[in-house]
C-alpha cells in the first residue's frame, strides 16, 4: 500500500456528532440554540441527521455546515423559516439562489464560525482600543474573551461614525430602544411560553425572530422616512 493510501485509510471519514457535541461547537456563534430548537428545524425539514439503530440523532460535517447557515439566516437577515427552506432546497437543486433584499450569505455564514480576541477585533475592524472601551461602556458591545462577527460589523461601523463625529456614548440610547422591542417580543410570546413542551419553546424561539425582522422593516422605514425630510 502507498503512503499517501495508507494515510488516507488513517484519516477515514470524520466522526458523527450528538446533539451535546453539536451544542458544543455551535453556542459559541449561536448562544440561544438549545436541543429543542435543533428538533424543531429537524421537525420543519430543514436538517436530517442520521439516526443509529437505537433512534440517536447523529450530526455530520455538512449538517453541521447547513444548521450554521440556517442559524445565521435568522440571526443576521430575521429571516423566517419559509424563506429559508425555500433558500436551501434552491441550493440543493444546484441553483444559485439571492436572499431577499438581494442579500448574500457572508463568510460567517458558510465557514466556520470566527473567535476573535480583543486585539484581532481591533486589528480587522481599524479600532482604537479607546473605540471599543467606550463602546463596551455605552453598552453597545458587550464585554467577552472572544468576539464574533457581530461584534466586529458594529466596531467597524463605529469607527465609521466616528469620523463623522458620532461616538459611541451618542448611542446609549440604541441599548434601551433594544430593551424596549425586547419587551414587546417578550409580550407577544407569552401563549407560547406558558406552554413547557418542547416544541414550543422551539416554537417561541422562532416567532421571537419574525418579530424581531418586522421591527427591523419598520425602524428601517421610519429612518428612510425621516432621511427624506431632511434632505429636503
Amino acid at each position: 500500500m502507498s503512503a499517501s493510501g495508507a494515510q488516507a485509510k488513517a484519516v477515514g471519514p470524520a466522526p458523527l456528532l450528538s446533539i451535546g457535541q453539536v451544542l458544543a461547537r455551535l453556542t459559541p456563534e449561536f448562544p440561544d440554540l438549545t436541543p429543542s430548537k435543533l428538533r424543531f428545524l429537524e421537525e420543519q425539514g430543514l436538517v436530517s441527521p442520521a439516526r443509529t439503530e437505537a433512534g440517536y440523532r447523529k450530526f455530520g460535517a455538512r449538517d453541521l455546515d447547513r444548521l450554521r447557515l440556517i442559524l445565521s439566516m435568522q440571526r443576521d437577515h430575521y429571516l423566517p423559516l419559509k424563506v429559508i427552506r425555500s433558500y436551501l432546497e434552491d441550493l440543493d437543486a444546484g441553483r444559485s439562489p439571492v436572499l431577499p433584499g438581494g442579500a448574500t450569505p457572508g463568510p460567517s455564514m458558510l465557514g466556520t464560525a470566527r473567535r476573535l480576541s480583543r486585539e484581532e477585533l481591533l486589528r480587522e475592524a481599524s479600532a482604537s482600543a479607546s473605540l471599543l472601551h467606550d463602546a463596551v461602556a455605552a453598552s453597545i458591545i458587550l464585554p467577552a474573551d472572544y468576539y464574533g462577527e457581530d461584534a466586529l460589523g458594529v466596531l467597524r461601523a463605529l469607527v465609521e461614525l466616528q469620523r463623522s463625529g458620532i461616538e459611541p456614548r451618542h448611542l446609549r440610547g440604541f441599548r434601551g430602544a433594544a430593551e424596549r422591542e425586547l419587551g414587546l417580543i417578550e409580550s407577544a410570546l407569552v401563549p407560547l411560553s406558558r406552554r413547557k413542551d418542547a416544541s414550543s419553546r422551539a416554537k417561541a424561539a422562532e416567532t421571537a425572530v419574525e418579530i424581531a425582522g418586522q421591527l427591523e422593516v419598520v425602524r428601517s422605514s421610519l429612518i428612510r422616512s425621516a432621511l427624506g425630510r431632511l434632505t429636503k
